[in-house]
């Protein structure tokens, strides 16, 4: 049985938007470590689950695709939003 995460998209670090972070994320646990390709050095495994992420329009969407296809999942909590208030004086104390 495969084993799957179920997460909301964190927002981009490199940018300042919020874009696609509302849709959920289901993608497969590996099954076998990742290893170096003694020719080019490039880390990959024969899993190739590990390329495949679904994307979902809300946690209860992808917890139903997840039980119709028979996958074990687990459901990894949004983290709250935590707002730094300050005001730009702050910046020069």
């Amino acid at each position: 049985m495969a084993n799957a995460r179920i997460y909301q998209r964190p927002k981009n670090a490199m940018q300042s938007g919020r874009f696609a972070t509302d849709h959920w994320v289901l993608e497969f646990e590996p099954t076998e470590p990742k290893r170096a390709d003694p020719l080019t050095g490039w880390a990959g495994s024969g899993d190739v689950r590990d390329q495949v992420k679904l994307s979902f329009p809300s946690c209860d969407a992808a917890v139903a695709y997840a039980e119709d296809q028979g996958l074990a999942y687990t459901v990894i909590p949004t983290p709250t939003k935590k707002l730094k208030l300050q005001s730009y004086a702050d910046n020069f104390r």
